[in-house]
This record gives C-alpha cells, sequence and structure tokens, in this order.
C-alpha cells in the first residue's frame, strides 16, 4: 500500500477501509499488511504516550461480527506484538467492552482497539483505538497513519494470551441494573419485564443471554442475535428506517414492555415504546435525559447540531435543565461535555441524534449497552410504581414534519465553497430579519410566526462536498414553506446542485 493511501484509511478518530473484494468500484486498501503496520505504529504511539517500554505494555483486541475481522485483528495483533507488545485476543467483543478493559481491575490494559467498521457495509472493517484517557482524537490517529506509513510489514509468531472480556463486562453492567434496584442477582430483579432486542446480527446477542435472561426478563420477541458478519436481515443501525421498523415490529408482536436496538459495536442504541412508537433521534436524547435530571437539577444536556427546538423546550422548560446545542461528531460532542465539567460546569450527558451517548459518570464513554441499562432499571421502577416508561417524555411536543436535503458541491475546493455559501445565507437570512439563534455549525434559522413555525439548518459535511440542509415544521404545512425560504436564500449558487429539492 501506498503511504498516501495509509493516510486515507483516517476517518476521524477512527480508521475504516474497503476490507473485503467483490463489490463493483470498491477495490480493497484495508488489508493485513496495512493492519500489520498501523497495530506496530499503535504500539509505538502508546508505548511513547505513557512512557512505558514495549516490552512493558499490555494491549487488549477485539472485533465486531464482520467476516473479515478474524484475521485483520489477527494482523493487527502480529504488528503490535511484532514491537514488543503483549497482545490479549478478546475475541467477539464491543466497542465500550474494549475500552472497559482499561478500567477493569482484572484486565487495566495500557491501551486496547476494537476492529469495527460500525454500521458499515460487510465488506468494510475499521479499528477504534483506547488508551485509559479514552478513545483516541483525530490528530492521534494522524499521528499512528503517518507513523505506519514509515513501517514495513512485519508480523511476530508470539502466541496471544485470550480473554473472555464480553463476560466481564456483561456481569459489570449486571451488577450496575441490581444495585440501581436495591437487589441481588438471584432476587431476578427483571422479572415480570418483557424486553424485546434486535441486535441486527452484530455483537449484541451477548445483552439478552448474559444481562436479561439472567436477571429474569421475557425475551422472548428478541431477534437476529447470532453474530453474522453478511449482516443478512438488515443493517445494525439505530439510524435505519428499515432496521427501525424492524426493532418495532418485533416489539409489538411480542407484546413487549420495551424494544431495543443495537448498531454492530453496540456504541449506539435506541428504544421502541410497548405501544410501538419509536424512541430515537431527539426522542431517545430526551428519555435519557430525563432518567438524569433528578440527579443533575441545572445540568447542560450536550447534543449535536441537529436537534430540534422542540427538544430544547423539553429540556429546558419541562426538566429544568440547559441545552447546548454543539457540533456534530460524537467525539466533538463527549469532548464539549468533558471540557463544561472541567470548568465546573455540571454536564451529566453528551448525545448525539445517531444514538451515540456518553454520561460523565460512565467514564464520558459513548456506550449503547449501559444506556439501555438505564432505560432498563427506569423502566422496572415504572412498573413498581404502575406506570410505563413512556411517561417519561410525554411532555416532550411531537415530531409533525422533518426533511434532509443534501446538496453536491460541484467544484475541488468545495471547503472554501461551501463556507462563501454559508456566510452569504446568513447575510441574506439576517437581511430578512429571520431569527438565527447560536450556531457552533453551520447557519440555523428559527421559526416563530403565524406564517411559518420551525426551524432549518444549513452546514458543511465535514469531509464530503456537500451541505446538508435539515428541516423541522411544528405543524402541517410548515415544511412546505420553510422549503421555500430557503429556496430564496440560496438562489443563484451556481456549483451547489439543489435538483433534490421539491
Amino acid at each position: 500500500m501506498a503511504d498516501c493511501d495509509m493516510m486515507r484509511l483516517q476517518n476521524g478518530s477512527d480508521i475504516r477501509g474497503i476490507a473485503v473484494s467483490g463489490v463493483e468500484g470498491e477495490s480493497v486498501n484495508f488489508t493485513e499488511a496495512a493492519c500489520s503496520r498501523i497495530g506496530q505504529a499503535f504500539a509505538l504511539w502508546l508505548s511513547k504516550k505513557i512512557d512505558k517500554p514495549l516490552s512493558a505494555l499490555t494491549i487488549g483486541i477485539g472485533r465486531d461480527s464482520r467476516i473479515s475481522g478474524q484475521s485483520l485483528s489477527a494482523a493487527l495483533a502480529k504488528g503490535m506484538a511484532f514491537q514488543g507488545a503483549r497482545v490479549v485476543d478478546c475475541g467477539l467483543s464491543t466497542t465500550p467492552a474494549m475500552f472497559m478493559s482499561t478500567v477493569f481491575p482484572e484486565t487495566k490494559y495500557d491501551g486496547a482497539v476494537m476492529m469495527t467498521a460500525s454500521h458499515l457495509p460487510y465488506n468494510r472493517n475499521g479499528a477504534k483505538f483506547f488508551d485509559r484517557d479514552g478513545g483516541l482524537e483525530h490528530d492521534d490517529i494522524e499521528s499512528i497513519l503517518k507513523s505506519a506509513s514509515s513501517l514495513d510489514e512485519a508480523f511476530s509468531d508470539s502466541p496471544f494470551a485470550s480473554f473472555d472480556l464480553l463476560s466481564l463486562y456483561a456481569a459489570h453492567l449486571r451488577k450496575t441494573i441490581c444495585a440501581e434496584l436495591a437487589k441481588s442477582e438471584s432476587d431476578k430483579p427483571l422479572a415480570g419485564l418483557r424486553i424485546a432486542v434486535d441486535a441486527g446480527n452484530g455483537c449484541a446477542g451477548f445483552f439478552v443471554s448474559s444481562i436479561l435472561q439472567p436477571l429474569g426478563a421475557d425475551t422472548a420477541g428478541s431477534r437476529f442475535l447470532e453474530a453474522d458478519g453478511m449482516f443478512p436481515n438488515h443493517i445494525p443501525n439505530p439510524e435505519n428506517k428499515a432496521a427501525m421498523e424492524a426493532a418495532r415490529s418485533a416489539t409489538v408482536e411480542a407484546g413487549a414492555d420495551l424494544g431495543l436496538i443495537f448498531d454492530t459495536d453496540v456504541d449506539r442504541m435506541s428504544a421502541v415504546l410497548h405501544t410501538g412508537a419509536e424512541v430515537n433521534r431527539d426522542a431517545i436524547i430526551a428519555m435519557i435525559a430525563a432518567i438524569l435530571a433528578p440527579s443533575y437539577p441545572g445540568g447542560t444536556i450536550v447534543t449535536d447540531s441537529v436537534t430540534s427546538d422542540r427538544l430544547t423546550y423539553f429540556l429546558e422548560k419541562v426538566l429544568g435543565l440547559r441545552h447546548l446545542r454543539y457540533m456534530r461528531g460524537y467525539k466533538n460532542v463527549i469532548n464539549k461535555c468533558k471540557e463544561l465539567n472541567a470548568k465546573g460546569i455540571v454536564s451529566p450527558l453528551a448525545m448525539e441524534t445517531s444514538g451515540h451517548g456518553a454520561l460523565k459518570d460512565n467514564y464520558y464513554l459513548d456506550d449503547g449497552a449501559f444506556l439501555a441499562v438505564k432505560l432498563i432499571i427506569a423502566l422496572a421502577k415504572a412498573k413498581a410504581e404502575g406506570k410505563t416508561i413512556d411517561s417519561l417524555i410525554a411532555r416532550l411536543p411531537p415530531l409533525v414534519e422533518e426533511c434532509e436535503y443534501r446538496f453536491k458541491i460541484g467544484t475541488d475546493d468545495f471547503k472554501t465553497y461551501g463556507k462563501t455559501v454559508l456566510a452569504e445565507f446568513k447575510k441574506r437570512a439576517e437581511a430578512a430579519c429571520y431569527e438565527l439563534p447560536e450556531s457552533y455549525e453551520g447557519i440555523r434559522v428559527s421559526f416563530k410566526g403565524e406564517d411559518a413555525r420551525g426551524w432549518m439548518l444549513l452546514r458543511l459535511s465535514l469531509h464530503d462536498p456537500v451541505m446538508p440542509l435539515n428541516i423541522e415544521g411544528e405543524r402541517k404545512g410548515d415544511a412546505e414553506k420553510i422549503i421555500k425560504i430557503a429556496k430564496n436564500l440560496l438562489a443563484g449558487f451556481d456549483k451547489l446542485d439543489m435538483s433534490c429539492l421539491p
């Protein structure tokens, strides 16, 4: 692999590439050779960061259910071992569990790697890296890939230790549930609850077999629990409409009290109520915030930029919290949450509409299984009081109309052009006397008059030549009115393809 191609594997704070041939137009670039070099580079980077000799390092490595996972994780491990690190093979695991391997007293690894490409198709794969401070940052990944570019492919033949990390992680989650409900595992604290899980053939099947069932829950309606890296039933992604519909139908057909859906590596989740109502995007943020609110009065909830005005109303007017709408990207919202807490501003939750959610009291770790545990605890408490969990978000205004359009930018220097569009868009909106609330990403416009009620957000994609436009209308017909306003504000930009607008 050419050095420049190695750098193209960077995807923000992760590494991702094409690992399996057979998809037209997609050439393999994430190979065993590349993984060997990346594994070596990570070991060297970690040794330097924590000032510990390579021979004294212990690094855990796990993988999701992808068909390329076993061979690529082995190559990565052999690269780390070649540099002298002790490597522990954790087998099938989850992204949050791999971070926790640096925390658990039984493991206390110096670093960890999860071989995953999250919700991407079967032919992709990638890696997420951790040390005891959490997930690596963009600059860390860039440094590792630059180092990997200068290294030769090399593999150690030394045997690896193995460890059943997922069982240890599951025990940690069971203890969390029992502690909150003041019961022991033998008491079966989830008895009487029916919970349907859709694992999408990713890594979340353990949540049923190792957490829900041992604690007494009825999981008869659960689906797609077997790990299968071809993902034959649907994409394991809570943002995918087909996936959410599968979880919704499983919940309704089973007569479950709650439905849960996870992404492939279990760092994201969403839910379904007993009524079949989907609890995702704004609603899942609202529900987690409602669970946390009594313990953090006046706390700040950090979200990504595309959350709605109705969520702000619920967080601030109903729950008495503060809402900070920040930039998209789960690392962005997590880092902002950390920053606030470091300044003495209590921020218990950082959460994206994608289902990434990190709690201050859980190492700022975006952990879909831990969020699901919080929901299950709330469900058990509500049922004991003769209530249903949907009462937590009963005062969240309903979603009426929403839409997203993605405008392609027809020029190589798309970032400069996109910034020009945003500047002019803002100038025109101000001239029209529209309300422009503070926005950390793109330009947001709010409408509160009789003619139109709702909001729109125009932003520039971080990596692609695209400008997404998100619109939400409070009443029927408002979205159509806001689209017309957007057309007027965007008129005349010849390199912006807005043909997708109605």
